[in-house]
């Protein structure tokens, strides 16, 4: 596997997944009626966007930036999407590594990430095995399909040694 700039290229292997997740509605507030172009505007629209591929197909994606502009841009923040298809494979972690790695290289102090679903597990576990703590939790912040609230996390990472 490896990790490269997404390109243009790529948003129609990315796309199914990406409207899969969405509706879901386990792990991301995105709209869900978002067509192909929308949704691509806002997923490689907000800052730097790579792709896990192997043997030429996309197995996860990851969009990752600075989290504020202005004074809080020594912050940076990232998402990620892996396709069903592959997921327990390590392509999560091999993404969120490659954050870190991105993230330390271009002289950010941290990264924060502004929304984990509470109940999305998976992701908790994987960014808490990282080293990424959870500073903070928003009660009730994030509404699933079935109706129910649950929380969002703020996770942090100091990228200061």
């Amino acid at each position: 596997m490896i990790i490269r700039e997404a390109s243009l290229q790529d948003w129609k292997q990315i796309y199914p997944f990406f409207r899969e997740i969405v509706a879901a509605g386990t792990s991301y507030a995105y709209p869900e009626d978002l067509n192909s172009e929308q949704a691509r505007e806002l997923w490689m629209g907000q800052g730097r966007t790579v792709v896990a591929v192997q043997d030429g197909l996309v197995l996860g994606t990851a969009a990752m930036g600075v989290n504020r502009p202005g004074r809080g841009n020594h912050i940076a923040t990232g998402s990620f999407m892996v396709d069903s298809r592959h997921s327990g494979r390590g392509v999560g972690r091999a993404l969120g590594e490659h954050l870190i790695d991105w993230a330390r290289a271009a002289g950010y102090r941290g990264i924060q990430f502004n929304a984990v679903v509470e109940s999305n597990t998976v992701a908790v576990k994987l960014w808490s095995s990282l080293g990424f703590q959870i500073i903070g939790t928003v009660p009730g912040a994030f509404k699933q399909l079935d109706g129910d609230y649950v929380g969002l996390h703020v996770m942090y990472l100091s990228l200061l040694d």
